[in-house]
């Protein structure tokens, strides 16, 4: 063994005996009066909403990008269940989910263990291995996946040409094929393709317990302001349909993104900035702010009628657009005409006051 496996192995065991005593064992059956309470209703009693999941850890080998998308009829799942690092490695841990798979596994994937040698030593130092389920994908396609013999039926999982689907409580075998079936069949983004693979999922029974929450994480380095690697983070922590809304956002998320408007306008394209703006609306129909800018296209052109309509179905979609459009300079053409002005009650308009000194600021206790 190298001396950099030797450091990890070595720093990883330190925290081992932490991981073990941390998650401890399920209680053991007791008793009321003389009789004895089962384990499954002890579950129950436990936990009225017991956890079932599925999920899907991949690679676009085109854009590096790597991605975790999970779903579960437990609480806020994508808090505890997604992990990785840009660059590295995506995982999942769930059933028993254990953060330290995440915090491990991209410690020893750094230094250069393979997502099967991370796997097997982790759960050669867990005591609690048996109570787990997890996937591993590193930057290079290679993966790594575990389901506990002793997890809820259905359970179990496929890795294919850069992905791994897994899953616990699940309605039957389809949810994992399906998943992993149509993640490859997909086209578009690493994150259009596995929200293709978690529709699919749910299609074919999904948790068969339920639905609660859902979660798409796709890492990248450098993504976000040169800096941090979480290029997109969505949640949806408690809902009757979390996959369906976990879409809804990303799509509103997409919205933003659908083209250049500003060097449209500037360029004189209107047609194609309101093209893009009406493709944005596609995409999130409540985007108040894309009825602004369409408004601000129709201002440009000179047609001020078409720009007070746009302004009033923002102002219907969030009131606050009225008084903000009013505290915007460049949109100045639009203050002053009464069918503006009636749009809201103008007799409430007052500038910002002035702003608090900025800068840092300490106080003594």
């Amino acid at each position: 063994m190298s001396a950099s496996r030797f450091f990890a192995a070595a720093v990883v065991a330190a925290f081992v005996p932490y991981a073990t005593t941390t998650f401890a064992a399920d209680p053991a059956p007791v008793a009321l009066g003389t009789i004895p309470l089962a384990p499954d209703l002890l579950e129950i009693l436990n936990d009225p909403y017991p956890a079932g999941t599925y999920s899907i850890v991949a690679l676009d080998p085109a854009t590096g990008e790597l991605g975790v998308g999970v779903q579960s009829n437990t609480i806020a799942v994508g808090a505890r269940t997604r992990w990785g690092k840009g660059g590295v490695a995506a995982i999942a841990s769930q059933a028993g989910s254990n953060p330290l798979y995440g915090d491990m596994g991209v410690f020893l994937l750094e230094r250069g263990w393979t997502p099967k040698e991370a796997l097997e030593f982790m759960t050669r130092g867990d005591a609690n291995a048996a109570g787990r389920q997890v996937a591993i994908i590193d930057i290079k396609g290679n993966t790594a996946s575990w389901t506990s013999p002793t997890n809820s039926d259905w359970k179990g999982h496929i890795c294919g040409t850069n992905f791994c689907a897994q899953g616990n409580t699940l309605w039957g075998p389809d949810v994992v094929k399906n998943m992993g079936a149509a993640f490859e069949a997909a086209k578009g983004s690493l994150a259009d393709r596995i929200l293709a693979g978690l529709d699919a999922a749910e299609a074919a029974g999904g948790d068969r317990r339920g639905s609660m929450s859902a979660g798409l994480l796709i890492l990248q380095p450098k993504a976000v302001q040169g800096f941090g690697d979480r290029a997109l983070d969505l949640r949806v922590d408690l809902s009757d349909t979390p996959v369906q809304d976990l879409r809804k956002i990303y799509d509103a998320d997409r919205a933003g993104n659908v083209g250049n408007v500003a060097a449209m306008v500037t360029a004189k394209d209107f047609d194609g900035a309101l093209a893009a703006i009406a493709k944005s609306l596609e995409m999130d129909p409540g985007r108040d702010a894309a009825y602004v800018q369409m408004a601000t296209v129709y201002m440009t052109m000179g047609k001020m009628d078409d720009a007070v309509k746009a302004m009033a179905k923002a102002i219907e979609l969030n009131p606050k657009q009225y008084f903000q459009v009013l505290r915007t300079d460049s949109l100045a053409p639009v203050h002053s005409l009464p069918a503006y002005r009636a749009l809201g009650d103008y007799a409430k308009f007052a500038p910002i006051a002035p702003s608090m000194p900025q800068g840092i600021t300490t106080a003594m206790q």
